[in-house]
C-alpha cells in the first residue's frame, strides 16, 4: 500500500518542478504559457477536490505534451491540485503502474481530498497510445515522434483531461 499523502507531501509544485528542469526547461514554460482551457474545462471538477499526483522527469516527451496543460488547469480550477515527484527518485511507486512491463512516464495518480486513489492514468491519451503500439517497430522512431509531437499540438491537452475528469468520476459538461 502507497503512503499517498507522504508522497504528496514529498511532491513538487509544477513550479517547483521547472526550477529544477534541466535543458529541457523551455519546452515546458513554452507549453504552460502557450495552454488555454476551453471552455468546457472551466469549473470541471464539479467542486470536489482532486490531487493529481505526477510522476514524471523533464526530458519526457509525453509529459512535457501533457502535464503543462494540467497545470494550467490545476491553476485555474478551485479544489484541484497538482504535485510531481520524479519517477527515478521513486522506483517502487512507478513499479505499481508499469505500462506493459515498461516504466513508462507520465503517470498520473488521481486521488480524493483524503488521498485515496480513484484512479490513475498514463502515459498518453487512450487514442494516441492505441496508433503508438499500433505502428511501433513499423514506423521508424525518427518518423513517429514528430507524428506524435503533431497529435499533442492538435489535441492542447483536452484528450487527457477529459480522460481523467473520467477517472475521477465527474462527467463532462454539455
Amino acid at each position: 500500500m502507497l503512503d499517498f499523502a507522504g508522497l504528496w507531501n514529498q511532491g513538487m509544485t509544477f513550479g517547483e518542478f521547472l526550477a529544477i528542469a534541466g535543458t529541457h526547461r523551455d519546452l515546458w514554460e513554452g507549453l504552460h504559457h502557450i495552454a488555454r482551457l476551453p471552455a468546457w474545462a472551466e469549473g470541471a471538477s464539479a467542486g470536489r477536490e482532486l490531487r493529481l499526483l505526477v510522476l514524471a522527469e523533464d526530458w519526457c516527451g509525453d509529459a512535457s505534451n501533457s502535464i503543462p496543460f494540467l497545470a494550467k488547469w490545476a491553476e485555474q480550477t478551485p479544489g484541484v491540485q497538482l504535485r510531481i515527484i520524479r519517477r527515478d527518485e521513486h522506483p517502487s511507486v512507478m513499479d505499481r503502474y508499469l505500462t506493459n512491463g515498461s516504466r513508462s512516464i507520465p503517470i498520473i495518480i488521481v486521488l480524493d481530498q483524503n488521498f485515496v486513489e480513484l484512479g490513475h492514468w498514463g502515459p498518453r491519451p487512450g487514442v494516441l497510445q492505441e496508433w503508438v503500439m499500433a505502428n511501433k517497430g513499423m514506423v521508424p522512431k525518427a518518423e513517429l515522434y514528430p507524428q506524435i509531437r503533431k497529435w499533442y499540438a492538435r489535441d492542447r491537452g483536452e484528450t487527457t483531461l477529459k480522460e481523467l475528469l473520467r477517472i475521477a468520476g465527474i462527467p463532462l459538461a454539455a
